[in-house]
């Protein structure tokens, strides 16, 4: 993104552009970026010329579009997990799969913390940053938000998703211990990108799907301290965004009370719902459906949901958004279209 969308999103973020313009904004990675730039998944994985073109274009065609967090560098799931023990598989004509390796838990004590410098895929991703942040400033863009997965999921892809839920129920000081040692391991990252882009970083983003898997009382055990501990690793004049598109009903009042800004959510609770429960604590980031419309409907029916999703939101504080990412099949027409709505949208207030 450039600097005034980041000076925009932050606003937004902090809740000081009550009753101003909304802005647009859209999680961007893998799935979507190469097959919209026409470029092999394994170019835009291991060229770092390639993923330089690829993210500059599609900022360039869709100028008006805050692409967030901005030159994300990511090897879909896998940069943190690669560090731990999972095996990465690469795929050329999809994301990489992740793949729970069996690990002898008597022996939990002795997995050291990784370096991101030097361990899995977390070095790979450094160095792009290393080799392209000059020639990122010299285009014009700015990098203000890292990047990690939250704890639940890094300890799912460790554990596997099946044990992990199991161990929550069943040997809780077990799930405790992967889940602390998963956290170290997110705030490491974080804070090796931000060290290495410089200054620019004023951000996180934090994506777990997997902490919308428990109810709320296991949510209050094993994800709420975390992601705490996650937010308050970072200064408190920075930007904290959490995604998380699975169903959040059970937590979302209590999201912004971690140390979170936004919220990027799914589709199980409705912008008015989800407008009620946090009741402005924190801004909201959505809600327009990325795969039943951004992927299989029209421009007219994408304009239609973003602006309603602007129209439930009322004085809420809310970016537009995908309930989601960017999802692979989401035409540039119906990112178009969002554009339009909150561009009418926001000539009207």
């Amino acid at each position: 993104m450039r600097p005034d969308q980041w000076q925009l999103f932050k606003a937004a973020a902090k809740r000081q552009t009550r009753g101003g313009p909304i802005p647009l904004a859209l999680i961007v990675d893998c799935p979507w970026i190469p097959p919209y730039c026409g470029v092999s998944l394994w170019d835009y994985f291991f060229d770092v010329d390639t993923w330089f073109r690829a993210n500059v274009q599609v900022q360039r065609d869709f100028p008006d579009v805050i692409w967030f967090p901005s030159w994300w560098s990511e090897v879909g799931m896998g940069a943190e997990p690669s560090a731990l023990g999972p095996r990465l598989r690469f795929n050329r004509h999809r994301v990489p799969d992740v793949e729970h390796l069996p690990f002898p838990l008597e022996q939990l004590d002795e997995l050291t913390l990784p370096d991101p410098r030097t361990d899995g895929f977390m070095a790979l991703c450094l160095y792009r940053y290393e080799r392209l942040r000059t020639r990122i400033a010299d285009e014009g863009f700015t990098i203000p938000v890292v990047a990690a997965r939250g704890p639940l999921t890094i300890a799912s892809f460790f554990r596997g998703v099946t044990d992990l839920m199991t161990d929550i129920v069943d040997a809780p000081e077990r799930a405790l211990k992967i889940l602390s040692l998963a956290t170290d391991v997110s705030i490491g990252w974080l804070k090796a990108q931000a060290e290495v882009i410089g200054g620019s970083v004023e951000g996180i983003l934090i994506l777990d799907d997997i902490s919308g898997f428990i109810g709320r009382k296991h949510y209050q055990q094993f994800a709420h301290p975390f992601l705490k501990r996650m937010c308050d690793s970072f200064p408190s004049d920075w930007v904290k965004v959490f995604h998380n598109d699975a169903n959040v009903t059970a937590c979302i009042d209590l999201i912004p009370d971690a140390g979170f800004d936004v919220l990027n959510w799914g589709l199980d609770l409705s912008m008015t719902k989800a407008c009620e429960k946090v009741g402005g604590r924190m801004a909201l980031m959505g809600n327009v459906p990325p795969l039943d419309l951004g992927a299989r409907g029209t421009p007219d029916q994408n304009y239609a949901a973003a602006m309603k999703a602007m129209q439930d939101a009322g004085e809420h504080p809310l970016i537009l958004s995908w309930a989601g990412a960017t999802t692979t099949g989401i035409s540039a027409d119906n990112v178009r279209a969002l554009v339009r709505a909150a561009r009418d949208f926001n000539a009207k207030k």
